[in-house]
């Protein structure tokens, strides 16, 4: 029986609690007062503020308060600041009151729209606040990771809620909330509702916190010979992490017992090329790396072996404070100051208390460590100030070292005052953009009144929010020029007749790709792929790709002008126009200015020319050897985020009959890669549409047989293929000897420039006329035919494709047998 069929009907408090009590009980969870006072004052109806400590059970109380709304038949939703805890929350709500009972919304899907338990992240919930406002059917709002409130650039979905829906019932969960004060009063004001903190909540394992003089290996040593595993190394940058994980591998932290059970657990889990070498060898030397540019499958395989005890050191970053299945008992700081992408500056009180509340592991550890690295040139100080020994002219003579360059000096002091200090208070971070007036006024009545509301009933000071008034202003007129925005005759306020408020604010440059693509020629070789360079330029930018792609153009470049002798001064002058590749740029940018002439709306956000996707495919590149090529295996993770959004994309924007038999392969080709490299994110949309399938599979299964599908294993083939064809014309025989060792490339090839010029590498010369494939039960035979300059059509290389081998590998694994004319 699911918890839903044992909520009791007509919300009478007392049989509400005494249903989900007795309901935690059955499973040994007995609640902690903290909890049985939340829940007291959520079944009687009041609003709640839950600021208690990481471990203390807020998910528990998160539960009790989904009963409580489906007691009054009340819609509740539950918000949270990213996908993945949104996504791990509606399965484990599915566990619980079962599957019928509970649905998700995201941008551009829902499952279940109209179940009575709803999971989205905070800017789902806020549009729809802005959309339907006290229409909406929304109960109860569950606020998870609430401190989000204070982002810069997403603060403002934790605050439109709390002023757009006043039915509503509010919990709002944080462990680092701060004074709350102004919270409490502004709810009960709005909502009518007792507004009740709850906060005075003991830490079910409280933390130890430790100030640590000695070198940061010595301080894993000794956290590890005094059993205070498994210890989470706090860095601050991804690439800090995995150097510490790999300089850790000279230290014995696992017993050969403990390693044969890693090796266990593990299984026949495919690791691939790069990273994966990298992360196999030091998962099975019992220390673990998480952060964000790994591959999901990586992360799930440490998370997995950490919560099975058998990791005794995880270096990651501090991005662990959010959502982050890793119980820990130790987290070593390795510093107290980071770059936000702005400036290098000291750690926040309520970041060093989000991070350090990970420590300490309830069921396990009776307190938690948590320990601070001294920086390295205080330790060296503190070292040479002891040999000087107590010799006042000894120790005048010592040199002090100082803080690294660039860096913040911090010490002691700082440790002290960060571990003494109550998390800040929340500051609004409000904004308007088009979007939100569209969605208000899509809501009907009294626009004006609407929008004052919002804009002078806010968490801004009164200088902001007469800023935020000039703005709205500004862009009202842009949409009422637009003829977006009608304004009657008695000065009613309403959207065009014509204007799909719903698909242009979910994808607001959808319509503007659709545009696009009917401008390509359906003719042109390129057509496919010029179609996804439409779709790549309407998706969020990935800098570290780009970046990565900027830095290999611009070496490139540096060694042409170099060959064709062009001085120093004219080389920098030139570099500067060096960027990423931007198929078709002038074309889409000169649809997107006179697109948003009409549609206002579309400057809150960037058409943004960039190829990656099309960039892989073209140089013909496996996964790994495009990662290896721009030199990205600690951001695998993000460029394999960024083709399945690119899959997705171009799988539900384009409309079928504008997808020609090139195209549709270049689909199955993408969404196959993705598969292959990391099966879980494109599981997860599956299982989102059948949340009683079977659970996730073992950690050392494979994902499905690559050769199952035959239009893009064609194009693994065909591009495994045409990637010896462009090396051979740019004579790299040494990168052909990594692909076939046992062919004499250069040798080969040696005839073939003799008798031509050149080796085609164009749209004509990768086509399916000069591939032939004879299919065989077993081994493909596969012949590459050279695009010549006579076309004459005489050579080309034979090779055989192994399916079994293939299936294995999860890509083509074809053997090249000749090199030469027929």
């Amino acid at each position: 029986m699911s918890l839903a069929e044992r909520v009791p009907r007509g919300g009478d408090p007392d049989a509400v609690y005494e249903a989900f009590a007795g309901w935690a009980e059955e499973r040994g969870l007995k609640l902690y007062p903290h909890q049985e006072e939340a829940l007291i004052e959520i079944v009687s109806g009041a609003n709640v503020i839950l600021s208690t400590p990481t471990g203390s059970g807020k998910s528990l109380v998160a539960m009790g308060a989904h009963v409580a709304a489906l007691a009054d038949d009340r819609t509740t939703f539950y918000t949270a600041p990213i996908k993945a805890l949104v996504s791990e929350k509606f399965f484990a709500l599915c566990d619980v009151f079962g599957a019928a009972n509970v649905g998700m919304l995201t941008g551009d899907a829902s499952v279940n729209a109209d179940a009575p338990i709803i999971c989205c992240t905070a800017e789902i919930l806020a549009n729809l606040a802005l959309r339907e406002g006290t229409r909406a059917d929304v109960g109860q709002v569950v606020m998870d990771e609430f401190h989000f409130y204070a982002e810069p650039d997403r603060g403002w979905a934790w605050q439109v809620p709390l002023i757009e829906l006043p039915q509503a019932q509010f919990l709002l969960m944080s462990a680092t909330l701060g004074d709350v004060t102004r919270f409490t009063d502004d709810l009960t004001r709005r909502t009518g509702r007792p507004t009740a903190v709850v906060r005075n909540a003991e830490r079910p394992v409280p933390l130890h916190f430790e100030y640590a003089m000695t070198p940061l290996h010595e301080t894993l040593e000794e956290l590890l010979s005094t059993r205070q595993s498994p210890v989470y190394v706090v860095h601050f940058t991804q690439a800090a992490a995995l150097e510490r994980a790999q300089a850790l591998m000279s230290v014995n932290v696992c017993t050969r017992a403990e390693k044969d059970a890693i090796a266990a657990l593990i299984g026949n889990f495919r690791f691939t090329a790069g990273f994966g070498k990298t992360l196999s060898r030091l998962v099975r030397h019992g220390i673990g790396v998480h952060h964000a540019g790994m591959l999901p499958k990586y992360r799930r395989l440490v998370e997995t072996l950490a919560q099975a005890g058998m990791l005794k050191v995880i270096c990651g970053t501090d991005t662990l404070g959010v959502g982050i299945n890793v119980p820990i008992r130790t987290v070593l700081f390795t510093g107290l100051s980071k770059y936000d992408g702005v400036k290098t500056r000291l750690l926040y009180a309520r970041e060093f208390h989000q991070i350090a509340g990970r420590a300490g592991r309830a069921g396990y550890d009776t307190v938690g460590t948590v320990v601070v690295q001294a920086p390295e040139h205080v330790i060296d100080n503190e070292r040479a100030l002891a040999k000087a020994g107590d010799d006042p002219k000894k120790r005048r003579k010592v040199v002090k070292k100082k803080p690294p360059e660039g860096s913040i000096g911090w010490g002691q002091p700082t440790y002290e005052r960060l571990v003494a200090a109550d998390p800040e208070p929340l500051r609004s971070s409000f904004q308007v953009t088009h979007a939100m007036l569209l969605h208000v006024i899509g809501r009907g009545g009294d626009v004006f009144a609407a929008m004052r509301h919002l804009l002078r009933d806010n968490h801004e000071d009164r200088a902001s929010q007469r800023r935020h008034i000039r703005r709205a202003i500004a862009i009202f007129r842009a949409l009422k020029a637009g003829g977006v925005v009608v304004v009657d005759d008695d000065g009613q306020v309403r959207l065009a007749d014509d204007f799909q408020v719903d698909f242009a604010l979910n994808q607001p440059l959808s319509p503007l790709a659709l545009a696009s693509i009917e401008l390509l020629d359906r003719d042109s070789p390129s057509y496919a792929l010029d179609v996804l360079s439409v779709i790549e330029s309407t998706l969020d930018d990935p800098r570290q790709i780009l970046s990565a792609q900027q830095f290999k153009a611009k070496g490139e470049a540096v060694a042409a002008m170099k060959a064709d002798g062009v001085e120093y001064e004219q080389r920098m002058d030139l570099l500067e126009n060096v960027t990423w590749p931007k198929p078709l740029a002038e074309l889409l940018d000169a649809a997107y200015e006179t697109y948003r002439r009409g549609h206002p709306w579309v400057a809150d956000h960037t058409l943004s020319p960039k190829s990656v996707v099309r960039d892989m495919f073209e140089r013909a590149m496996t996964f790994t050897e495009y990662v290896s090529f721009y030199g990205l295996a600690r951001s695998e993770g993000l460029v394999l985020r960024y083709l399945a959004d690119a899959f997705r994309a171009v799988r539900q924007t384009v409309p079928d009959d504008a997808k020609t038999e090139e195209l549709v392969d270049l689909i199955e080709w993408l969404g196959e890669l993705v598969r292959q490299v990391d099966s879980s994110l494109i599981d997860e949309w599956e299982k989102l549409r059948n949340p009683l399938a079977a659970d996730a599979p073992a950690l050392d299964v494979a994902p499905p047989s690559v050769t199952r599908n035959l239009r893009a294993f064609r194009v693994l083939v065909r591009n495994a293929m045409f990637r010896r064809v462009e090396l051979a014309a740019l004579r790299r025989w040494d990168l052909l000897a990594e692909l076939d060792p046992d062919v004499d490339w250069e040798g080969a090839m040696e005839s073939y420039f003799e008798e031509y010029d050149e080796l085609g590498t164009g749209p004509d010369a990768r086509g399916p006329r000069l591939l032939l494939i004879d299919q065989q039960p077993e081994r493909w035979l596969v012949r590459q035919i050279f695009d010549d300059p006579d076309n004459h059509h005489d050579w080309g290389i034979s090779a055989e494709v192994d399916l079994a081998e293939s299936d294995e590998a999860g890509t083509a694994v074809v053997r090249v047998t000749a090199v030469g004319p027929h």
